[in-house]
């Protein structure tokens, strides 16, 4: 007969067993996972390393052809823009080190600068929008019309361009009184300010984009107001290109909004022009303008391509 004493013993030994067990089984358990662990960590940390080589890898190849671009540059875009000239606009936030590197670019392609004009915030302002109406209208010469139902943006587009761009040979590169006074009206509004000669009336203009898109609330209605600028500066020109970095293609940049309107259809733009190659790219597009065509280039979203293809030829200007 197993008496009390025997069941005991028999039950912490059974007890005994199972945590004994536990703690082998958790130990391989625990070795088992480490292991596991060492491993994906391992692996990733191989994969980021990778990663790190292509990247570097990549950005050397994309300096190199950079480089490659800023050399080569003058060479490529020689005379391309013979006999023009070019008005440069800024638009409020755009980058500075672009539109130098752009103004010398359309120096080597043989075009005179006649001047930079900077559109001030003041000018976007909801606050603005009837004091701007009232000065456009003041200031419109007999020779412009406004667009059907335009708004203020659409009347000062049209008389600022009226006053730096021209189609007609013999006004490219005169100043006149009424083009005088619509600048003057916009300095002293403080809605613009200019640098050399903008008066002068240039056959081309370029519209440098902001550097990051407008993110406060009416961001959207700027970009409006600049299209509607660049819009009556193609009109009242041989062509206008509209240029920024690859931001002003993504949504909220004016570019992205330009080529989501009907300014489309006339107005080229390139996304890259904070680059060598994409101020190159800038100039081609600038000698399709004085041939009627016009694109959409750079590396963003609705793109025909990095630059016109076929490419003008150059030496010939339109």
């Amino acid at each position: 007969m197993i008496d009390f004493r025997y069941h005991l013993v028999s039950i912490v030994a059974i007890f005994l067993a199972l945590a004994l067990g536990i703690v082998l089984g958790s130990t391989t358990l625990s070795d088992s996972v480490s292991e596991t662990l060492r491993q994906q960590a391992n692996q990733a940390a191989k994969t980021a390393q990778q990663a790190r080589n292509q990247q570097r890898q990549l950005q050397g190849q994309v300096n190199g052809q950079e480089q490659f671009a800023r050399a080569l540059s003058p060479q490529i875009v020689a005379d391309r823009l013979k006999g023009q000239s070019v008005v440069i606009v800024e638009a409020p936030g755009a980058g500075n080190d672009s539109i130098e590197r752009l103004t010398e670019l359309v120096k080597d392609a043989g075009a005179a600068v006649t001047g930079r004009v900077t559109i001030q915030k003041k000018l976007l302002d909801d606050d603005q929008r009837m004091t701007v109406d009232e000065l456009a209208t003041q200031l419109k010469a007999d020779d412009v019309e406004f667009p059907d139902g335009a708004n203020a943006y659409d009347k000062a587009g049209a008389v600022l361009a009226a006053a730096l761009v021209t189609k007609d040979p013999r006004e490219s590169g005169r100043e006149d009184a009424a083009g005088g006074a619509v600048l003057n009206g916009f300095k002293e509004a403080g809605y613009i300010t200019s640098t050399g000669r903008p008066g002068r009336h240039a056959t081309l203009a370029v519209l440098i984009g902001p550097a990051t898109p407008y993110a406060y609330e009416g961001g959207g209605d700027d970009n409006k107001a600049l299209i509607s600028l660049a819009s009556a500066l193609d009109a009242a020109g041989r062509g206008t290109v509209v240029g920024g970095p690859s931001t002003s293609a993504q949504e909220g940049g004016l570019i992205a909004a330009l080529r989501d309107s009907d300014a489309e259809e006339k107005v080229s733009t390139v996304d890259v022009v904070d680059t060598p190659s994409g101020q190159i790219v800038t100039i081609l597009a600038l000698q399709n303008e004085m041939s009627g065509k016009s694109g959409q280039y750079g590396t963003g979203a609705g793109v025909s391509g990095y630059l016109p293809s076929p490419a003008p030829t150059a030496g010939k200007n339109g």
